[in-house]
């Protein structure tokens, strides 16, 4: 060893003591203990911010108990992370936190819905039903006063700016808060609020047309509008609401609408005014499911296929699977390596694009496989109610069977040698060693595979909206679904489809497929539990 080492720079340095050693070592790792410290900090500190802003809007939009949720779990983050002790806490608080925001809640406030009439017509509180009934049936007073506004901006929330041309009180609301007295500044502004200028008036006129501020607390006092956004004007609604009596009146016909429950004011003969607005139904959504003809017909035939249909893609795919894992076990077939690249190709092309082909490839007019290799037949593959269901099991076997034969593959590999070897030597064929010992071996790994594969085809959502659109139509239902259409489909097309959404009704169907698939997933695991005896 040399009495001196050499830098980096060409000149030599004394060696370093072992107190000089120590040293260094204890200012690298405060170092690094500083650097993950301030990067802690940092993404502590964007949490922080998120949060803030968060609970700033849900102040302004009075979600009280929403604020309080994230307001304690942000203190409880900082409290963890920031704490010295907390180490399990640390690595466990990330995934709680998801778990409980994308699967808990999802699973609540889903159940929660579908216990209520929420939908079309039903989507807001009964104080906004209220406001908005009013506002749509709002016409201009004749003798109206003219007020002079500013078209004002927060948060991407228009309100108006009105000058009373009386005694020149300023006043400022939205469409949801009713004018209320503010201090304007030096520049005619209001603190937190922009005012647009008047190519921006002109570029959103449609919002701004729409706009019509309460003019106080009650609603019969009416609103102001403006056209131009710089006169305003009083209007007031042909409506009449009675907070006493709650109920609602048509001065123009006077016809009474009475609050009856069903969340929509509701005249003495049946007659609705909408918008209605959300009400706790109970289990009526559910009845409705099994009761209603128009509803019922069509669910249990929805029910049937898709059981049919998840049963057929898991026996098919896997059996399919099994089959070419065995000839590939083989050991006399040659190129396996070439043959296994073609087989896993249907598996790397993403699913909902393979089904768009397939879809086109079947088209009646002018598929592939009518005009090229049926000569250019008509065959309605994805019209006709039979031919439809034929269709999408074939093109999910084309999907599915890979991920079987790949499965299956593995695990045939995974049964030693040896098993085989002594079921020749006991005298038993090819058919038998297969059947009564490489099967349940065989059962034993992939069965809750199985299982995951049927949950994955009962809700299997992409295939059938990409392939078929659920169709060809059910004929003389109310809801909009077809003979192809899968439970979840279904459900899709009841939320968001067509001119009625009934969250309500989907959610319910929800919970039945959630309560179903759960089911079926226990019985099938406690049955699994048989096999591992053969371990």
């Amino acid at each position: 060893m040399t009495d001196t080492v050499a830098s980096e720079t060409g000149e030599k340095t004394p060696p370093q003591t072992p107190r000089e050693r120590s040293a260094a070592r204890i200012a690298d790792a405060a170092s690094g203990k500083t650097r993950w410290l301030v990067l802690k900090i940092a993404l502590l500190a964007i949490v922080d911010a998120v949060a803030l802003y968060a609970v700033f809007v849900l102040f302004l939009h009075n979600e009280w108990l929403v604020l309080a949720v994230v307001a304690a779990v942000t203190i409880v983050v900082n409290w963890i992370y920031f704490s010295r002790k907390r180490i399990p806490a640390k690595y466990l608080a990330p995934g709680i936190i998801l778990l409980v925001a994308f699967q808990i809640f999802t699973l609540v406030y889903t159940s929660y819905i579908g216990f209520t009439n929420y939908g079309t017509g039903h989507n807001g509180s009964k104080d906004q039903a209220i406001a908005s009934l009013m506002r749509s049936s709002l016409v201009r007073v004749e003798d109206s006063p003219t007020y002079d506004v500013s078209v004002v901006e927060r948060f991407n929330e228009l309100g108006l700016l009105v000058t009373d041309p009386t005694d020149g009180e300023v006043s400022l609301g939205t469409n949801t808060q009713p004018l209320e007295p503010v201090d304007v500044t030096a520049d005619d502004t209001v603190d937190g609020w922009a005012t647009l200028t008047f190519a921006d008036v002109l570029r959103r006129s449609s919002e701004v047309e729409q706009l019509a501020v309460p003019f106080s607390d009650d609603p019969n006092d009416g609103a102001i509008r403006t056209q131009d956004g710089q006169k305003g004007y009083l209007y007031t609604s042909t409506l009449a609401y009675d907070a006493d009596a709650d109920t609602m009146t048509d001065l123009t016909t006077g016809t009474v609408y009475a609050d009856t429950g069903e969340g929509a004011f509701t005249s003495e003969t049946g007659e609705q005014l909408m918008p209605g607005w959300q009400v706790f139904v109970g289990f009526d959504n559910f009845v409705r499911a099994v009761t209603d003809a128009s509803i019922r017909g069509p669910l249990l035939a929805v029910t049937a296929w898709t059981f049919v249909f998840a049963a057929l893609s898991v026996a098919t795919t896997f059996f399919l699977g099994l089959l070419l894992a065995l000839v590939f076990q083989n050991k006399r077939m040659r190129f396996k390596n070439g043959y296994r690249i073609m087989m896993i190709l249907p598996y790397a092309f993403p699913a909902f694009l393979s089904a768009l082909i397939w879809a086109g490839m079947m088209n009646k007019s002018f598929g592939f496989i009518n005009q090229v290799l049926l000569g250019g037949a008509e065959i309605p593959w994805l019209t006709d109610p039979v031919l439809a269901k034929v269709s999408v099991l074939i093109v999910n076997l084309w999907l599915g069977f890979p991920y079987m034969f790949l499965v299956c593959m593995g695990a045939l590999q995974a049964i030693p040698e040896e098993v085989n070897e002594a079921g020749v030597m006991d005298g038993a064929n090819p058919w038998q060693i297969f059947r009564r010992i490489k099967l349940p071996l065989l059962l034993v790994t992939v069965t809750p595979l199985l299982i995951a594969s049927f949950a994955f085809n009962f809700n299997n959502f992409n295939l059938i909206y990409m392939l078929t659109g659920g169709g060809p139509r059910f004929e003389d239902v109310s809801i909009p679904v077809g003979h192809t259409d899968l439970l979840i489909s279904m459900v899709y097309k009841v939320a968001f489809t067509g001119q009625n959404r009934d969250y309500g009704l989907a959610s319910a169907f929800t919970i039945l497929i959630f309560i179903v698939v759960a089911a079926i997933a226990i019985l099938s695991f406690r049955k699994t539990k048989a096999l591992e005896e053969l371990n």
